[in-house]
């Protein structure tokens, strides 16, 4: 009997012990619910992207290697181009502009720090831009840099920008990407030359640099700091994939949820992926001109008859159509109406193969006996073209170009390059022609005709032996500095026709953005500026 009772107690207490048990984990479901009852809570929220080439060390004061989409993830400006050209408050709150155009006064956020968790003061802003005047000359392509002459401190959240004349686009080049961005004191190097390094990319926008591996990938992360309003998504992988078949197929495979970016992928492959009802697709409108510059250096080049019959010597039209499946539009001006002060319309350079012929027989460039390439002094009619061997369209644009100006008598030698090469190159004017891209907004018209006057950028040399040189460098000068509208708008009529009329950029495509993406996300949508990120807006369906 004692046993009895015994055996019947303990199974009395294993009884309460499993109730017990199951209590717990009753309670342990309903403090973390599963997958089926709230999948959206338990789901990832992060995608993975990929990019042609390694993203470099995002510092927001140099140049390539650095990304210019990477370094707007982690950096932010004063203020912001907003819709319809309009600049909005952004780190900045408000600014006074003084009479005479030459002081800027703007009152920062009280409430933003950067991701190490250090304030965003007026004191940071005085020791980045600082940073940037340290090397004013290789900034100087931005008129607002060759212009600045110091900032002021007037109190903890107050700056007073000082130009040493008057640059009416002020404004708009603090909105742009680089190099008016701001750095925490953290990843400042020694001596403060944050152009030649940085010691961590620490900035106070929406994303942070947590991983990163030189040409394989880096891993964003959203900022916990972040003053502004945070991005849907937590985390974002950027994998480097430089061939562009190669990121269609990890893309198809489901191993890449967007591709983006001028250049990502062939445009034959995106109009493939557009009839493919699996995946989403759009097209942006246009956002700067694809050009090709000839360097007037280049003593032939410097014969305007000869630039003209290179100009009418190609079927555009046929070309952009084959190359770019009617994505992008052939290009008959630099910059079309859509930009602030462009009030032309020119008809551009028609495809007229005798006309070309006839302007290279007047410039005494005659096709030999024999055939084949033109000659005049015993030296050939021969060109070399840089493109970067990662833009397939640039390479097919080069073939297509070397091809028909063949069958006029001119020789046209393609040289790939690296990124890094070709705009070393460039800057230095060492090149004959070389494939080029305006900026779009915020950038134009004031940048485009500041590069053709300010030297150091590759397209001021391109136009050192044009007539009139002096006088349009003159022109362009007053335009920046002008503060009367009127006057601005006759003097930048001038300048655009000018520049039209030299035949030294030839315009061939309006360029626009492209996005390919999984089902899965929603609300991908293309930044106000070209160069921006599209991820804040992203958010998983």
């Amino acid at each position: 009997m004692r046993k009895r009772k015994m055996f019947q107690g303990i199974l009395v207490m294993l009884f309460m012990l499993l109730l017990a048990v199951t209590a717990a984990c009753s309670k342990k479901e309903e403090a973390a619910p599963s997958a089926s009852a709230n999948g959206e809570q338990e789901r990832a929220k992060e995608i993975t992207v990929s990019w042609m080439r390694d993203l470099g060390p995002s510092n927001p004061h140099a140049y390539y290697p650095s990304q210019l989409f990477s370094q707007s993830m982690i950096y932010e400006p004063l203020v912001e181009y907003g819709e319809g050209g309009k600049i909005k408050p952004h780190l900045a709150t408000s600014w006074e502009i003084s009479e005479d155009g030459k002081e800027y006064t703007f009152h920062l956020r009280e409430d933003v720090q950067y991701s190490d968790g250090t304030p965003f003061n007026a004191a940071s802003v005085k020791r980045n831009i600082d940073a940037i005047l340290q090397n004013k000359t290789t900034h100087s392509w931005l008129g607002t840099a060759k212009l600045l002459d110091h900032l002021e401190l007037v109190d903890e959240y107050t700056v007073k920008l000082v130009m040493s004349e008057p640059y009416y686009p002020v404004l708009q080049d603090l909105t742009t990407v680089r190099p008016f961005r701001f750095l925490a004191d953290a990843g400042f190097p020694e001596g403060d030359n944050t152009l030649e390094s940085i010691q961590s990319p620490i900035g106070t926008g929406p994303w942070m640099l947590e991983e990163y591996k030189q040409d394989e990938y880096s891993v964003f992360v959203k900022n916990p700091n972040y003053w502004g309003e945070q991005p849907e998504l937590d985390k974002i992988t950027v994998r480097i994939i430089p061939d562009a078949e190669t990121r269609v197929l990890a893309f198809e495979k489901g191993d890449l949820d967007l591709i983006f970016g001028e250049g990502s992928i062939s445009l034959d492959e995106f109009t493939r992926l557009q009839k493919n009802d699996a995946f989403e697709t759009e097209v942006s409108g246009p956002l700067g001109t694809r050009n090709l510059i000839l360097n007037t250096q280049n003593e032939k080049l410097t014969d305007m008859r000869v630039r003209l019959a290179l100009h009418h010597g190609f079927d555009k039209a046929a070309m952009v159509k084959g190359i770019t499946s009617d994505v992008e539009q052939p290009a008959t001006q630099m910059l079309t109406t859509d930009y602030p002060y462009v009030s032309q319309t020119f008809p551009g350079f028609a495809y007229d193969a005798s006309k070309a012929a006839a302007y290279l027989d007047e410039a005494g460039w005659k096709v030999p006996a024999s055939g084949g390439t033109r000659e005049k002094d015993g030296e050939k009619l021969s060109f070399e073209l840089m493109y970067d061997t990662t833009d397939r369209i640039q390479k097919a644009m080069g073939e297509t170009l070397q091809a028909e100006w063949a069958g006029l008598g001119v020789e046209l030698q393609l040289t790939g390059l690296e990124l890094t090469e070709q705009t070393k190159r460039f800057r230095e004017g060492d090149y004959d022609m070389n494939f080029w891209f305006n900026s779009g907004v915020p950038y134009d018209p004031h940048t485009l005709v500041n590069a053709v006057a300010e030297p150091t950028f590759g397209v001021a040399e391109a136009h050192l032996n044009i007539e009139g040189k002096a006088e349009l460098d003159e022109q362009i000068r007053q335009v920046l500095a002008s503060v009367d509208e009127k006057q601005r708008q006759e003097l930048y009529d001038q300048i655009l026709r000018k520049v039209q009329e030299e035949s030294v950029i030839i315009p061939l495509s309006y360029i626009r953005q492209y996005n390919v993406y999984q089902k899965t996300l929603d609300n991908v949508s293309f930044p106000e500026s070209r160069w921006d990120h599209p991820f804040n807006s992203i958010h998983l369906k």
